[in-house]
């Protein structure tokens, strides 16, 4: 399905200021349907002088009238005139007798959408259409919530909503109109709250009905004196600014939006949206905890896997066989490179690394051998590798850490010479290509040593890839290794 930028950029008319300000009201499409329970749809000109549907919000408090989604048609017959005078007119429009769709009764009003920031201008028009067929008498809520409706519906007329102050991306839990709505006059004085509304504030501890109470002093009341209070609470309670948080008492956590209501930029009231997320925020914190416990338990693998690193260390220091010193020290190397994992591991969030920064790292594991007697071996990389999740990091780092150091420690021995790393990745695979200048492999052949065993098993059991080793005698070595990336979310 095409996207409202899509759809928008299609006709070539807007600027991407103008498209922005279609998307932050686009954003508040499902509040207005809600308060208004009818179907509200988003008209932008088209390149032929017709319009047609970007986006479309459904009441979740009544029917539907569309079945069907709309979204990339133009408009209908019977509204093309009424949403051509809108769009010219820069007025609010309402049908002068009800419309017929699909033989069911409607009421069609269209509201132009305008960008009051520097010349006014008409970017579209809303349609609200009320299915009549479901007309019964109105209860207080809805008719407070369709008084909503038309104050916001006349402020986006005016140029007034959507407001670019508040917050671009709600955070989660947002509060929605069926979640709890209060509606404030300009003294912050409560003349109208939903019963979720009321009920989210009795479970804080607020026993008395809201209406006619200043919630600001509510809020003041319930609020325990120990705890620290957002800063931005005065200002949503009181309607001043748009903005989102949080209040937190007996361990009810609801969450607030205010909407400030204007009149031709003299501020009359506000709307407060408000919903219970004690359960959500106690997920959001559960999850911070383990993330906390996972950043820990990791930090305190590494801090092992370097004390085991540094035993094998003292340990090949007081062997005195050169074989038994040299299997001692590559399993120090191997025991290194993991932990350099899970030390980048701990200093995030996500299960996932870049790549390029631990292999950097595991390269300096390698300078050891380079600086042996009669060797001068320097290592480059080239290309980049990308963030991997941490299950193919570690057996990754290790390979790399084997094959670069066999380079090194056999192919470059006794002589100077560059090893080359070239990672290569793309949608389907990462390839991996580790190069040295030096004797190449003698008669042709790969060894058959407890590393080149590591090196298979990681890459082919572990990883799932495939690797390949050519070289002759004199010519270098080239270790090719290629890594399926079916892991990757597309």
């Amino acid at each position: 399905m095409s996207t409202l930028s899509d759809l928008v950029h299609a006709q070539g008319r807007l600027t991407a200021a103008e498209v922005e300000w279609l998307h932050r009201l686009a954003g508040d499409g499902q509040l207005l349907a809600d308060l208004a329970s009818a179907d509200v749809v988003m008209w932008v000109e088209s390149g032929d002088g017709s319009f047609i549907a970007v986006t479309h919000s459904r009441p979740s408090g009544a029917a539907t009238l569309f079945y069907r989604d709309i979204v990339g048609e133009k408009v209908r017959p019977q509204w093309r005139t009424q949403v051509h005078a809108a769009f010219e007119s820069g007025e609010i429009l309402d049908s002068a007798s009800p419309d017929w769709f699909e033989e069911t009764p409607t009421r069609v009003r269209a509201v132009p959408i305008v960008r009051a920031e520097g010349e006014r201008t008409v970017l579209g028009v809303l349609t609200r259409h009320t299915n009549l067929g479901e007309a019964r008498m109105p209860s207080r809520q809805q008719i407070s919530f369709d008084e909503c409706a038309n104050d916001l519906f006349r402020m986006i007329a005016s140029g007034e909503f959507p407001d670019l102050s508040a917050p671009t991306a709600p955070r989660r839990g947002a509060p929605r109109a069926s979640d709890g709505l209060i509606r404030i006059d300009v003294d912050g004085i409560t003349t109208f709250a939903s019963p979720n509304a009321l009920s989210a504030f009795n479970r804080m501890g607020f026993d008395d009905e809201l209406e006619g109470e200043s919630l600001a002093e509510v809020t003041t009341r319930i609020m325990p004196p120990s705890r620290q209070v957002d800063e931005t609470l005065p200002v949503v309670v009181t309607g001043r600014a748009p903005w989102r948080t949080d209040m937190e008492a007996r361990g009810v956590t609801v969450s607030l939006r205010a909407i400030p209501l204007k009149d031709h930029g003299t501020r009359i009231g506000a709307i407060l949206l408000c919903r219970d997320v004690s359960e959500l925020r106690h997920q959001e914190q559960e999850l911070i905890t383990k993330d906390a416990t996972i950043r820990e338990i990791h930090h305190r693998v590494k801090n092992n896997l370097q004390t085991v690193a540094s035993l094998l260390r003292i340990q090949a220091r007081r062997t005195h066989s050169d074989e038994a010193r040299d299997a001692l020290t590559q399993a120090m190397r191997r025991v290194e490179s993991i932990a350099v994992v899970h030390d980048t591991l701990a200093s995030g969030l996500a299960q996932t690394v870049d790549f390029d920064e631990v292999f950097d790292r595991v390269l300096k594991l390698v300078a050891e051998v380079a600086a042996a007697p009669n060797t001068r071996a320097r290592t480059q990389r080239e290309g980049r590798f990308g963030v991997l999740p941490s299950e193919y990091a570690t057996p990754l780092a290790l390979a790399l850490t084997e094959v670069v150091t066999n380079a090194v420690e056999h192919g470059l021995a006794g002589q100077e010479g560059v090893v080359t790393i070239e990672a290569f990745r793309t949608d389907e695979n990462l390839r991996v290509i580790v190069s040295d200048t030096g004797h190449g492999l003698p008669e042709g052949r790969v060894g058959q040593g407890l590393g080149t065993q590591i090196v298979r098993t990681l890459i082919q059991g572990e990883l799932g890839g495939s690797i390949e080793w050519k070289g002759q005698d004199g010519d270098g070595t080239q270790v090719t290794i290629v890594i399926p990336l079916r892991w990757i979310k597309k």
